[in-house]
């Protein structure tokens, strides 16, 4: 769910945008949020030392650099910790992780870092958290479980076209957002009306199923939609989209009837 969205950020105002968000959601719930999850470029580590003020837990990446690489390289096989972490799509997942302890400029104090092997990588993905009273397979599976949010917006990107919404006028942007959700949310609910596609993405309810022919007719009172034959016509039989459909009141207040060859 896209609660919060900010069309006006440009590249200078960047670093303070996480703190904005916090802002946000004090305002909305009456507290802070207990954990952050987010990408390095978004926050420099002076960022972090205000979020940590704050007593907000947070896991983010860190950007991996030859010395670093050259430094995991080099430490033994014994130093190395072994999980399986579950989360969707990565069920039984076996990785290895080093945990410890590091300094970064622009931050006081100590941070934990995380380099974990085996989530699909070549290197190791280096995690940084504020956190050292969790174990390094809760904070691993914490982390990667934000995949799940990327892959909606994926799909926000690669079926709506989130990213070709370029304009100059800003308030376009915001808009087209607002409508890229409102859009993804109705797909969401024919998903979960239609048997055995309660999971299928947007692309795949498109081709299947919204991409049907078919005629329209205005009868008195009733709009009627004869659809072609297609294989998946059943199941649009089945959830009966059209049984409790209240009047369009943009059609004149006509009612919508469904009918299949």
């Amino acid at each position: 769910m896209l609660c919060y969205a900010n069309a006006n950020l440009t590249r200078a105002e960047q670093p303070g945008e996480l703190l904005r968000f916090v802002e946000f959601w004090h305002t909305v719930t009456g507290h802070d949020p207990q954990w952050l999850y987010f990408d390095s470029k978004l926050v420099p580590y002076a960022e972090l030392a205000r979020v940590n003020e704050r007593h907000i837990w947070f896991v983010t990446i860190r950007r991996r650099g030859a010395a670093i690489l050259r430094r995991l390289h080099a430490r033994p096989a014994t130093d190395w910790h072994r999980a399986v972490i579950d989360i969707p799509k990565r069920r039984h997942k076996n990785i290895r992780y080093l945990d410890d302890t590091v300094r970064l400029r622009d931050y006081p104090g100590a941070l934990r870092q995380l380099a974990v092997a085996g989530l699909g990588r070549e290197e190791p993905t280096l995690c940084l958290s504020n956190n050292f009273e969790a174990s390094g397979r809760d904070l691993i599976t914490r982390y990667a479980g934000r995949n799940g949010v990327e892959d909606s917006l994926g799909i926000s990107v690669n079926f709506f076209h989130l990213d070709c919404l370029a304009s100059e006028v800003r308030l376009n942007v915001d808009l087209d957002v607002a409508l890229t959700v409102l859009a993804h949310g109705c797909y969401r609910w024919l998903a979960s009306r239609l048997r055995g596609f309660d999971k299928a993405k947007p692309k795949q309810l498109y081709r299947r199923f919204v991409e049907t022919g078919g005629v329209v007719e205005v009868e008195e009172g009733h709009l009627v939609v004869h659809f072609d034959k297609r294989s998946h016509n059943p199941l649009l039989r089945e959830a009966a989209l059209d049984q409790d459909c209240p009047a369009v009141p943009w059609l004149r207040n006509l009612t919508i009837r469904f009918t299949y060859p």
